[in-house]
């Protein structure tokens, strides 16, 4: 395993009262870390491939997870995750930003969903991988973070987020 995602959000601070949103979910990685915390919570999987929808919800249950919304969204589209305006306290960005096109889009659809003040777990690669990006699609961390501040966001901090990944919190200030 590359990077450890119960650790990740410990390090995030989701409570178990918290909703949050795994963006990009994948197979459910981080959406079942998530959901078995945010034990009184919610957590939105959005995922593109609409196997990999199916996946996380038969994950979900059969680890009893009563918590998980598991549907198919494009993240690159405004209200393209098809979450309501400011509903969530988190958002999980996780080994995704290399993938995406259009990343102001995505970047503003992250900030319609969060609750002003709401956190962005964001994780991506710092180098080219046989599992990750090719050398071109790498995004580096200065760059996200330029990214995300023209959109109204903050640096909260650096997180650990294993070898071969960089990781940050960063914080919505600014309404929609």
């Amino acid at each position: 395993m590359f990077t450890d995602p119960v650790k990740n959000l410990k390090q995030l601070g989701i409570r178990d009262d918290m909703i949050v949103a795994d963006l990009g979910a994948g197979t459910g990685f981080y959406s079942i870390a998530a959901a078995e915390i945010v034990t009184r919570g919610k957590v939105y999987a959005v995922e593109v491939i609409k196997d990999y929808v199916a996946t996380i919800k038969n994950k979900a249950r059969d680890a009893h997870l009563n918590n998980i919304e598991c549907f198919w969204g494009d993240v690159e589209k405004i209200n393209g995750t098809k979450i309501k305006d400011n509903l969530v306290d988190a958002v999980i960005v996780s080994n995704l930003f290399f993938q995406i096109e259009d990343r102001d889009t995505f970047i503003l659809e992250i900030k319609r969903i969060l609750k002003k003040q709401g956190r962005v777990l964001f994780i991506d690669w710092r180098e080219a991988s046989s599992l990750g990006p090719k050398k071109d699609n790498v995004v580096l961390k200065d760059k996200v973070l330029e990214m995300f501040k023209k959109r109204g966001f903050v640096f909260e901090k650096d997180i650990d987020a294993g070898e071969h990944h960089y990781g940050m919190i960063l914080r919505k200030t600014e309404s929609l």
